[in-house]
């Protein structure tokens, strides 16, 4: 017996060694791992240990994804030292280095994470993150990190740039080839050299440049906006400067320079376990070239040739340019005499990739007219722009050298050219002329075919009306909906689920009184389980409901084909003899409004909720104003259409009223205002003006209702008669936003994340819409620290009133209240 209990003994003591010798996600001082060893992150996305890649016999220490597409690496620690057998070993020192050392008669050190050793290191760590960083740190604070040391794939949380303390240049290094992960011939890097800017460089040469940060994306790069879940953000500070992409953590998202310098980004999808190309990078086509149409050349891939002169310059040498070599540029045709500064001006130029910057300079707190003036007064100044397009634009960029790398693209920023007067004069007569011959055609076309036009608008008019009614009473859903536009727009094809009406029946309990989840102005909506066990929200329009067929099938095309984490899913529809309805996933919170304006549920939303709702709403609204298919204005978003998931999540409702915009459009008329009031923003309810903007004013009233837990209509306060925005406002003027927010909210030690998020609401129910900002620049302001303009007066300061007639109108009246009297048809 006591032998077997020294022998148990012995066994425990051993298993203890084994078990503790490498961590799951960590290696501490004095463990080892071997070649065959590997450590986790704890989400299990990725794994640390040694591999050969392709055909190679050469051992790495590196970092791969696991859960998904198992064995993409993404790190390489010994990229110029590989080991050629499998003798290697990974340790960490007691002063907290990573050593790479292959063992043998020396014991060789080949790789290390040397760093500048902080006196009085405790309890190092190297620890594998489920962001795919490597990070050494001890009891206080982080002393290296992979990050900082990328290879040829950019993960989320990545910074590229400098840091100007530390000197540490993070760029991103190709491999030499699929077998060999030692430094190619493709770096991307950020040049700090002027405004900074991001470039791709082929050995010593610039190949491509991505154009300087404009606010919200880089001006030569429109499309790394187009991502719903990322989050970009750029920093230049005395700290440092860099450029860093978040994502949504369900996304898993990586870009990639393949060792032909290929840039892409990169999704994984689930369906199909394979890697999804979201975007091109670089090179995105043959403009992506740097400088190829040489000093005020510029370059379109839909013109022959693809290069051009910017007007009011010509090629430099004229036989080179006819032979389709560019690079000598152009020169202005009229020098400008820069003694003489009435002789000179700018010329607005549109629709361009910003020129190179690295001769430049930059004011971040200077405004267009500030620095038009700078530009003026010195005479090597060729240029000059807004840093920043966001509210109205802001900043001062000055170009001091020829201006190379200039494309065209569908870029909204304006850059201003410095030219010789007599050349502006010219350009001036020829664009009116050129206005005035585009307007006569114009008209002579318009009047030939506006007779025709009106004759066949009625024809198809009424056909459809007569089609129309005949589908309605035979329950034809998908000719219905896949039918040409009511307006003469493209045939769409709707791919939905039809449900029929004994399923959806079956489900609710026959429509049962205890299912019933709510009421509007459209009808009911009730609880159902199908036969699956999947729960539904089916949304049963009255037979004398005001959204009829037509709103009806407006809600089904806006949302149909949207897949966004913040938008309500539409799952099918159900058109059967007098009954129209549409089914939904069930959110098993139901409407927020039910929520926060609830003393009892109220308390469910501590502040890190709210603002998750607040960031998720901003998301969604993003994704439907920039990133969908087709531009979509909501027109009716309010705590009421604002759906909560188990876990909380917030997701956009009701698209009856929304309208969906072409990429070139931004805002239209209606004289039929429709929404709810104590949302709808000003210029919509009084001129029935709506854009994105009108949206944003809808937001910002949301986001102070969420704060305040009290309802934007028919607030009152005992003090004085402002509206809940007019609250806020004065609440803000004297520096006492945070008593906006409950008591409970206030004890949540999260103050100035929470008068942020109010300053921001502000911002959006600004009564001009120009002053308004844009939902990208919501989502940015909402996500870092950044320092926020101040906001104007908010629209409607005091409470109004609502009076609903047959006809739009809108009487201000001139009294001391400033009471405005709207009318809203339809309001729901």
């Amino acid at each position: 017996m006591k032998g077997l209990t020294i022998l148990l003994l012995f066994s425990g003591a051993l298993c203890s060694i084994l078990t503790t010798s490498i961590a799951t996600d960590s290696l501490s001082p004095n463990e080892l791992i071997r070649d065959g060893d590997t450590i986790v992150s704890s989400g299990g996305m990725f794994e640390l240990g040694f591999f050969s890649p392709g055909n190679s016999k050469n051992r790495y220490l590196g970092i791969w994804y696991k859960s998904v597409s198992n064995g993409t690496v993404v790190w390489v620690a010994n990229r110029d030292t590989p080991l050629n057998t499998t003798s290697g070993l990974l340790k960490l020192s007691n002063n907290g280095i990573l050593q790479l050392v292959s063992l043998g008669n020396t014991n060789t050190t080949i790789w290390s994470s040397i760093f500048a050793s902080p006196d009085n290191i405790n309890n190092s760590i190297a620890q594998l993150l489920d962001n795919g960083n490597l990070v050494i740190r001890d009891e206080n604070r982080t002393l290296w990190q992979s990050f900082d040391y990328p290879g040829d794939t950019y993960l989320p949380g990545m910074k590229i740039g400098k840091d100007l303390i530390t000197g540490i240049d993070r760029q991103f290094t190709s491999w030499k080839s699929l077998d060999d992960p030692s430094p190619g011939q493709y770096v991307i890097l950020m040049d700090t050299n002027g405004f900074p800017q991001i470039f791709q460089k082929r050995g010593s040469v610039f190949h491509t440049r991505f154009g300087p940060w404009n606010g919200v994306r880089f001006n030569g790069m429109p499309s790394l906006i187009q991502n719903p879940t990322a989050v970009n953000e750029f920093v230049i500070n005395e700290k440092e400067i860099y450029y860093k992409i978040d994502v949504d953590s369900a996304v898993v998202s990586r870009i990639y320079i393949n060792p032909e310098g290929g840039m892409k980004r990169m999704n994984w999808v689930d369906l199909t376990q394979d890697w999804f190309t979201f975007l091109v990078v670089a090179p995105a086509d043959s403009c992506s070239q740097y400088g190829l149409c040489g000093p005020y050349g510029t370059c379109n891939t839909q013109n022959f040739p693809i290069c051009s002169c910017l007007e009011g310059f010509e090629p430099k040498r004229p036989e080179e340019w006819n032979a389709g070599a560019w690079t000598s540029g152009c020169i202005p045709r009229t020098p400008f005499d820069c003694g003489n500064e009435s002789e000179n001006g700018f010329r607005r130029v549109s629709g361009v990739k910003f020129p190179d910057t690295r001769s430049s300079w930059y004011n971040f707190s200077m405004n267009l007219e500030d620095c038009e003036k700078e530009c003026r007064s010195n005479c090597s100044c060729t240029a000059y722009a807004n840093i920043d397009i966001r509210n109205g634009g802001s900043g001062c960029l000055l170009w001091f050298n020829e201006l190379v790398d200039v494309r065209e693209y569908n870029e909204t920023q304006d850059l201003y050219i410095r030219m010789d007067r007599s050349e502006l004069t010219s350009l001036a007569t020829h664009d009116s002329a050129s206005n005035k011959k585009k307007t006569t055609i114009t008209a002579v076309v318009s009047t030939s075919i506006c007779m025709l036009v009106v004759g066949l608008t009625l024809v198809m008019y009424l056909r459809i009306k007569k089609k129309r009614a005949y589908m309605k009473r035979q329950g034809m859903v998908n000719e219905y909906l896949n039918e040409d536009s009511v307006y003469g727009g493209p045939k769409e094809d709707i791919d939905l689920p039809s449900f029929s009406l004994s399923t959806i029946a079956k489900s609710t309990s026959n429509f049962s009184i205890t299912n019933k989840l709510g009421q509007g102005g459209f009808g009911s909506v009730y609880k159902g389980v199908l036969g699956d066990g999947r729960e539904i929200a089916v949304k049963r329009l009255s037979k004398s409901s005001r959204q009829g067929l037509d709103e009806f099938k407006n809600e089904v095309r806006c949302i149909a084909k949207l897949q966004h984490r913040n938008l309500v899913k539409l799952l099918g529809y159900c058109i059967q003899g007098d009954e129209t309805m549409l089914i939904y996933e069930y959110m098993a919170n139901k409407s927020l409004d039910l929520t926060i304006f609830d003393t009892s549920r109220s308390s469910m939303l501590d502040w890190p909720k709210r603002f998750h709702i607040i960031l998720g709403i901003a998301r969604g609204l993003l994704y439907l104003h920039q990133d969908s298919r087709l531009r979509v204005i909501h027109r009716d978003l309010k705590a009421a259409n604002i759906l909560l998931d188990d876990d909380m999540n917030p997701k956009i409702s009701d698209f009856g009223l929304a309208r969906r915009f072409k990429g070139y459009e931004t805002e239209a008329n209606t004289n039929k205002v429709v929404g709810t009031y104590g949302y709808i923003a000003p210029e919509y309810a009084v001129h029935g003006l709506f854009s994105i903007k009108s949206d944003v004013f809808s937001f910002g009233v949301l986001v102070l209702e969420i704060v305040s837990g009290q309802k934007s209509r028919g607030f009152s306060h005992e003090q004085h008669g402002d509206s809940l925005l007019g609250h806020a406002w004065r609440l803000y003027k004297e520096d006492r936003s945070i008593e906006l927010a409950s008591s409970q909210l206030r004890e949540t030690c999260a103050d100035s994340e929470i008068v942020r998020s109010i300053h921001i609401g502000l911002l959006c129910v600004q009564h001009h819409a120009e002053d308004r900002p844009t939902m990208s620049s919501v989502v940015v302001m909402l996500d870092n620290e950044s320092t926020l303009p101040p906001p104007k007066q908010p629209a409607f300061f005091t409470e109004v009133s609502l009076t609903e007639t047959s006809a739009l109108s809108s009487t201000p009246v001139d009294n001391s209240n400033n009471n405005v009297t709207i009318t809203v048809l339809e309001a729901r």
